[in-house]
């Protein structure tokens, strides 16, 4: 394993793809993360909880691998409750997909994702701001992002929406 890093975000499994969640405090990382298990797991895709506020990264041969930081593991934050024990806590996640929730976004963005370069790792790359999570739609975006990339549980979720990935829609 090489040297990686300790970023501030939340990751999930979904099936074999891991998702990186970034953003400030408080913009809803640990919040997306238990919807998109709770999603997930109703479709019948298995789900983990990899790591909650502080994820390791490091890159193995082409993937960038995500692990729980040993003082956070197996756990998440709940606004209003505290830290809780995830049931479904996993040890590590090959990244598939990066989401970067933001304040705001243009209406109409020059492209609605792209990639993103992560220890030298390029990852497609979806960004949300908060008005979409607050409508319960960022689940669903996620969700449909990875199936477009060929991944998260094809037979079991069906996609409303190809994310156009670096290209204008």
């Amino acid at each position: 394993m090489s040297v990686g890093e300790t970023v501030h975000a939340t990751c999930v499994l979904l099936d074999r793809a891991g998702v990186l969640i970034r953003g400030a405090s408080g913009s809803g990382k640990s919040t997306l993360a238990l919807l998109l298990l709770d999603r997930a797991a109703l479709s019948g895709v298995s789900t983990a909880l990899i790591a909650d506020d502080r994820v390791r990264l490091a890159r193995e041969g082409d993937t960038l691998v995500a692990r729980p930081h040993p003082a956070l593991a197996g756990r998440i934050e709940v606004r209003g409750l505290g830290l809780c024990s995830a049931m479904m806590a996993g040890e590590m996640a090959h990244l598939r997909l990066v989401v970067d929730l933001v304040a705001e976004r243009p209406r109409l963005p020059e492209a609605a994702s792209g990639q993103i370069d992560l220890l030298g790792v390029g990852l497609p790359r979806l960004v949300l701001d908060a008005a979409v999570l607050r409508t319960g739609l960022a689940p669903r975006l996620v969700l449909d992002a990875l199936a477009g990339m060929g991944g998260v549980a094809a037979g079991t979720h069906q996609t409303i929406l190809d994310i156009p990935f670096g290209r204008r829609p």
